[in-house]
């Protein structure tokens, strides 16, 4: 199957296949979720099928919307279909851009519109294999503490997330660790 996300080609936003816009680096639209329980993060670890970054933690969800999907509608689909997630509040939090080699040539120049939601203590998570193969709560502190000493186990979105919009995406908890 064919994925075709929204992705600039001189200038215009115009439907691109998936692996042609990492291959040539075009700047394309994107969605993050942070699920949030207390000070702890719902962490995912990406699954070795995965066609970059195999097997590096990254933050709850992240995904490229359809080309004619709204940003919420595509958090709120794959937060579902990639942690089995499903009714939580999606609260906007920031839009912001990046561009970071991901491996095997392919880079991610994104666009994205992150979203955060709080979580309930009996939040059930159901990954999908295919997508995740394990699942952590992680405090920030331990988050950080993780990155500072094996930042390669980790995702470079999340690595830029956190060291550039931390404050932005997860409010005092950033800033305070609570």
């Amino acid at each position: 199957m064919t994925i075709m996300i929204p992705a600039w080609v001189d200038g215009t936003l115009t439907p691109v296949e998936k692996l042609e816009a990492h291959v040539k680096g075009l700047r394309h639209k994107a969605v993050s979720v942070f699920v949030v329980r207390g000070d702890a993060v719902l962490m995912q670890q990406r699954a070795m099928c995965k066609y970059h970054t195999p097997g590096l933690w990254a933050n709850t969800c992240c995904t490229h919307p359809e080309w004619d999907e709204t940003p919420i509608a595509c958090a709120t689909r794959r937060l579902r279909e990639e942690i089995g997630v499903t009714g939580l509040d999606l609260e906007y939090r920031r839009h912001l851009e990046y561009r970071a080699e991901v491996g095997g040539g392919l880079i991610e120049h994104e666009v994205v519109d992150v979203f955060v939601a709080e979580a309930p203590m009996d939040l059930k998570v159901s990954p999908n294999p295919d997508e995740v193969m394990a699942t952590a709560w992680m405090s920030l502190d331990q988050l950080r503490k993780k990155i500072d000493q094996t930042p390669e186990k980790f995702t470079p979105w999340l690595r830029i997330y956190l060291q550039d919009h931390g404050d932005k995406i997860l409010g005092e908890r950033a800033v305070t660790g609570i």
